[in-house]
C-alpha cells in the first residue's frame, strides 16, 4: 500500500496562536489558567494543555474573580466578554483573527441597522460567538442562522432590502456556494461577505483533499469528532466518491478498512497536531504501508501575533 499525505494539512495559524497563548500564559502565571471552552477542537491538544494546568470551563461563574482567562479560538459573544469584565478577569483573547474579522462585520451591520444572515451550524461555539456580536439598534434589527437551503426558503426577515450575510469560517466551500446562491435567489438585494473574511486555511485544506481524492482509494482525516473543519474534509472526500474516516488517533483505525486498497490518502484538520499524523503512518506501515509521498501544495506563510496585553506582560518578565 502507498501512503500519500495531503499538503497543507494540520495546524493553521489561528490554532498555532491559540495553543501558544495558553502555553505562554501558563509559563507566565503558573497553573491554573482558565480557558473558556476547548481552546481548539482536538482531544489530544486539550488533554495536553490540561496536564500542564489549563482548566477548561463553559460558564464564567466557574472562574474565580480576578483570575486569568483565555477565550478559545472560536470566539465568544459580547455577553461573555461583558461577564469577564464584571468578574474582573484578566482576559487573553485567543479568538482566531479571521473569526474576529467576521465579528467586526456583524457588529458594523448591526450598528447600521442592517439585518444579518449567518450561514453556519447550530450549536457550534463559533456560531454562538458570532450571533452574539449583533446588538439591535431598533426593533427591526436581527441576526438569523441558516444551515440548509430549506432554511433559506422558509426564512422571513424584517427588511429584505437592507440585509447582509456572513459565514462560519470552517464550512465546506462547495456547500457555502450553494447556500450563497440560494440566499441571492430569495434575497436578491443581499450584501455579500467580504472575500478576505473567508478562512484561507479552510480553503487550502479542502483543495488539498480534492487533489488527494484523485489518486487515493481511501482517505483518512485526522481530527476530533467535534472539529467542524475536520468533518468537512471527510464530507468532501465522500462527496468525491471516496471512502473516508475521521479518526482522533491511530487507535481509531481498523485494519479491515484497507483490504484491497492500493493508495491511502491522509490529511489532518486544522486543529490536529502533526504528531498524530505520524502515528497514523507508523500504524499503516505495520499493516503493510510502504512508500510514503507528500503532495505539493500551497505553502502557508500566515502568522498571527499574540494578544498585545500578553506580549506586554511577557516583556516585563524578561
Amino acid at each position: 500500500m502507498q501512503i500519500v499525505l495531503a499538503n497543507p494539512r494540520g495546524f493553521c495559524a489561528g490554532v498555532d496562536r491559540a495553543i501558544e497563548i495558553v502555553d505562554q500564559a501558563l509559563d507566565a502565571f503558573g497553573a491554573p489558567v482558565y480557558v473558556r471552552h476547548e481552546v481548539v477542537h482536538n482531544r489530544t491538544v486539550v488533554e495536553g494543555l490540561r496536564d500542564k494546568g489549563a482548566v477548561f470551563i463553559e460558564d464564567l461563574t466557574d472562574v474565580p474573580t480576578e483570575a486569568n482567562l483565555i477565550f478559545s479560538a472560536h470566539g465568544v459573544s459580547k455577553k461573555v466578554q461583558q461577564q469577564a469584565v464584571e468578574r474582573n478577569l484578566t482576559v487573553f483573547d485567543a479568538t482566531c483573527p479571521l473569526v474576529t474579522k467576521v465579528h467586526i462585520q456583524v457588529a458594523k451591520h448591526a450598528k447600521e441597522d442592517r439585518e444579518v444572515i449567518l450561514i453556519g451550524h447550530a450549536g457550534h461555539p463559533e456560531v454562538e460567538g458570532t450571533m452574539g456580536q449583533y446588538e439591535k439598534c431598533t426593533e427591526h434589527g436581527n441576526i438569523y442562522l441558516v444551515e440548509t437551503p430549506e432554511d433559506v426558503k422558509t426564512l422571513s426577515v424584517n427588511n429584505p432590502t437592507n440585509l447582509a450575510y456572513v459565514t462560519q469560517t470552517t464550512l465546506s466551500m462547495t456547500d457555502t456556494r450553494i447556500m450563497v446562491d440560494t440566499l441571492k435567489k430569495y434575497f436578491p438585494l443581499i450584501q455579500e461577505q467580504k472575500q478576505d473574511d473567508i478562512c484561507y486555511a479552510t480553503q487550502n485544506r479542502q483543495d488539498a483533499v480534492h487533489d488527494l481524492a484523485k489518486t487515493s482509494d481511501i482517505i483518512l482525516v485526522v481530527g476530533s469528532p467535534n472539529s467542524s473543519n475536520s468533518n468537512r474534509l471527510r464530507e468532501i472526500a465522500e462527496q468525491l466518491g471516496k471512502p473516508a474516516y475521521l479518526i482522533d488517533t491511530y487507535k481509531n483505525m481498523r485494519q479491515d478498512w484497507f483490504t484491497n486498497v492500493d493508495v491511502i490518502g491522509v490529511t489532518a484538520g486544522a486543529s490536529a497536531p502533526e504528531v498524530l499524523v505520524q502515528e497514523v503512518i507508523k500504524q499503516l506501515q505495520v499493516w503493510g504501508g510502504e512508500m510514503v509521498t507528500e503532495h505539493q501544495g500551497i505553502e502557508e506563510m500566515v502568522v498571527f501575533s499574540l494578544p498585545k496585553n500578553l506580549k506586554k506582560h511577557l516583556e516585563t518578565l524578561k
